[in-house]
């Protein structure tokens, strides 16, 4: 409700206010509510699948009239480290060939849903699988696995991804990053995303030096900690390079000339930034090449 209450700027209050007059209206409950906040009954499942898509017509029509009848408007959602260290540095660049496109960076932690969210497109990490959207191969960032000298010493090294296992492991609130990993390598196991979980990088920075665990973070996040020795890389085997960032968006989305335009882009600046190019041409790339971290 909260959230809700944020995107439309006004009051948790407001927004139970408006779902209990549109619950009158239909005669029916269309949430269930629990402790742990609210989910949609059957009937409001189905309400949602009937508008879903109108209502994002609708806004994608606003954004482009509200942006006047020369500018357009792209709404891009990525996660802050990301949008910080990669994406905003490099924006001058898109400014420069498409002057008449505004693009709006926002940024969270959490999953969004492009069907649903008033958002063109999304920056995701994972393996380039996500049903009913398209997604375009952008790059595969240095990541390595690292730990504390303490957590590692007398220990045989790590020569296998499964030799992971045997330590724990450090995830952020999603707990995404470490099964995505072991799927790349061709490894399901039920108890992959067991161990603390924290919402900030830096905290699993300090964490993995505290010896708390291992932690699968990009390489610029730790190296002065790798510098200084209180983190050491755990883990030299070779690296999945289909576990990369991609742009992803639906195909409504995509129709629109702005938002293909900043998707090419960004396939473009993400491929100038990575040594391996994927097998495919971005953007219906499945199946990107391997590398080493070595």
């Amino acid at each position: 409700m909260k959230e809700a209450a944020d995107v439309l700027a006004v009051t948790p209050g407001a927004v139970s206010q408006r779902i209990r007059q549109l619950e009158e209206i239909v005669g029916q409950p269309l949430f269930t509510r629990t402790r742990e906040g609210v989910e949609l009954t059957a009937s409001g499942t189905e309400m949602f699948a009937a508008l879903a898509q109108p209502f994002a017509a609708i806004e994608a029509i606003d954004r482009d009239l509200d942006s006047g009848s020369t500018r357009k408007r792209v709404v891009v959602n990525t996660m802050p480290s990301l949008a910080a260290t990669w994406l905003v540095p490099r924006l001058n660049g898109f400014t420069r060939l498409n002057p008449n496109i505004e693009v709006v960076i926002e940024t969270s932690n959490k999953l969004i849903d492009l069907k649903r969210d008033p958002v063109d497109l999304a920056i995701r990490h994972g393996l380039g699988r996500y049903d009913g959207l398209d997604s375009a191969w952008l790059m595969t960032l240095e990541y390595v696995i690292v730990a504390s000298p303490g957590l590692l010493r007398g220990k045989a090294p790590m020569k296998m991804p499964l030799d992971c296992l045997n330590y724990p492991r450090l995830h952020g609130v999603q707990r995404r990053d470490w099964a995505m990993w072991f799927e790349a390598q061709g490894i399901q196991n039920p108890e992959v995303k067991k161990g603390h979980a924290f919402s900030d990088v830096q905290l699993i920075v300090a964490a993995a030096i505290a010896g708390q665990g291992l932690a699968l973070l990009r390489d610029a996040y730790v190296l002065e900690a790798l510098r200084t020795g209180e983190l050491v890389k755990a883990y030299e085997g070779s690296w999945p390079a289909q576990f990369g960032y991609y742009a992803v968006g639906t195909s409504e989305s995509l129709q629109r000339p702005a938002v293909r335009r900043f998707r090419d882009w960004l396939v473009d600046e993400g491929q100038r930034d990575t040594k391996d190019a994927p097998l495919q041409a971005a953007p219906s790339i499945e199946a990107p090449r391997r590398r080493s971290t070595s």
